[in-house]
């Protein structure tokens, strides 16, 4: 990051004044990117899933083969998690979440596709987990560098990554089924490059999903 706004910089003067500008937009994207877990919330919002669940759907059945896979990578010493899953419906992030967090594997960093999302709701699931493409990449992203926002984000990756937070990658965006999604497609090339550059010596990609008799 500090090498992106030195590039961009360079050859301005008061060189204090700048760097303080490129530190507040830095801390801006990271804002649009993430904002703080709130336990709190966590808690009310399991409390209410419960109870939504039980209006929705007769049943939730949890595959036990799944979950003890899910579990023996959990328990891989200093290599973090990827979960890479399909999305069949919009509380596929809420219902994952819930689960593993409910499993001991932690509250994991679920990244929100290209949806349009109110400030409030936004704010909501970043209090969550949820993590979000900083604004401009949403609509073009690529494996190129995109600037500040682009080394933000990358090193954002890095740093959840290294600190072994969970990852929670959708792969589609709902109604488009079985197409990797431009959003997708982004947080995985950011993953490929935190290992390729030595971020982190290696991920575990975990596959898990949701199947519904009726999507609701």
């Amino acid at each position: 990051v500090r090498n992106v706004a030195t590039g961009r910089s360079r050859g301005s003067r008061g060189d204090g004044e700048c760097r303080r500008r490129w530190k507040e937009k830095a801390l801006e994207i990271l804002a649009e990117i993430q904002a703080p877990l709130s336990l709190l919330l966590l808690r009310l919002c399991n409390w209410a899933l419960l109870k939504l669940l039980n209006h929705l759907f007769l049943s939730v059945q949890l595959h036990r083969g799944q979950l003890e896979m899910v579990l023996r990578a959990a328990r891989t010493p200093g290599v973090p998690l990827v979960f890479l899953s399909t999305h069949k419906s919009q509380l596929d992030g809420l219902l994952l979440s819930f689960l593993l967090f409910s499993h001991g594997l932690g509250v994991p960093r679920v990244t929100v596709g290209g949806q349009v999302c109110s400030p409030r709701l936004r704010a909501l699931l970043g209090r969550l987990g949820g993590i979000f493409l900083p604004s401009g990449m949403e609509q073009t992203p690529s494996d190129r560098d995109e600037g500040l926002p682009g080394a933000v984000l990358a090193t954002y990756v890095e740093e959840v990554l290294r600190s072994r937070q969970p990852l929670l990658i959708f792969l589609e965006e709902p109604p488009l089924a079985l197409r990797l999604s431009a959003p997708a497609r982004e947080w995985l090339a950011l993953v490929y490059r935190a290992v390729r550059d030595g971020a982190v010596p290696d991920v575990l990609l975990v596959p898990v999903g949701i199947a519904y008799d009726v999507v609701p």
